[in-house]
Parts: structure tokens; C-alpha cells; sequence
């Protein structure tokens, strides 16, 4: 009898904290539960992602210009 009991502990220790893990990192469950609650703890500003944005735009042309100017600079040497 005491076996059985013990036994029957072991694998209730062994099998639950395995299950909650599995449970817990499943696609649907995060992104169900935890993204849903950031966007709506921080939900996302259009102002600021337009700025972020725009200034990546004008980073990329700012680039272009500098790489364009190098391979004048090539062509005429």
C-alpha cells in the first residue's frame, strides 16, 4: 500500500510541473493571453510608428545619397 501511495506522489510531482510547462508554451495560449494583454496594457501609438517611420525613410534616402556620391566619386578617379 505504501508503494502505490508513493508512487502515485512521484508521478503527480513529476507530471504536473511538466504539464503546466507544456501548457503554458503553446502558440494559442501566448498569443491569446500575453499578447493580447501587452496591446492592452501598451497599446500601439500611430503617431509614434509614423515617426519611427518617417525616419527610417529618411535614413534609407540620407544612405542613398552617401552611397551615390561614393560611386561618383569612383567613376571620376
Amino acid at each position: 500500500m505504501g508503494v502505490k501511495i508513493e508512487l502515485f506522489r512521484m508521478t503527480l510531482y513529476l507530471s504536473f510541473p511538466v504539464a503546466m510547462f507544456w501548457i503554458s508554451n503553446q502558440a494559442e495560449y501566448f498569443e491569446e493571453y500575453v499578447v493580447k494583454r501587452k496591446r492592452e496594457i501598451f497599446p500601439p501609438n500611430e503617431l509614434h510608428r509614423k515617426e519611427l517611420e518617417d525616419f527610417k525613410e529618411k535614413m534609407r534616402v540620407l544612405k542613398e545619397q552617401q552611397i551615390l556620391k561614393k560611386k561618383a566619386a569612383e567613376s571620376q578617379n
